[in-house]
């Protein structure tokens, strides 16, 4: 019956950051910057590095 009440709680703390954040986040997309020319590749660059890096530690551990 105790986790009722924490799960109803989780719930309202979940609704209230929604409603609290919900502005902020419609104001970050109306004012984000544009991509321009080479934004992709800057950041699938990074993405691809940590992905070949877990792929090596996942390989160490393997063998």
């Amino acid at each position: 019956m105790d986790l009722d009440w924490m799960k109803i709680g989780q719930a309202a703390l979940l609704i209230m950051f929604i409603v609290v954040l919900w502005p902020a986040a419609r104001w970050w997309s109306k004012n984000s910057p544009k991509a321009e020319q080479g934004d992709w590749t800057a950041a699938l660059l990074p993405l691809l590095g940590v992905i070949l890096f877990v792929a090596l530690l996942v390989m160490m551990v393997r063998s």
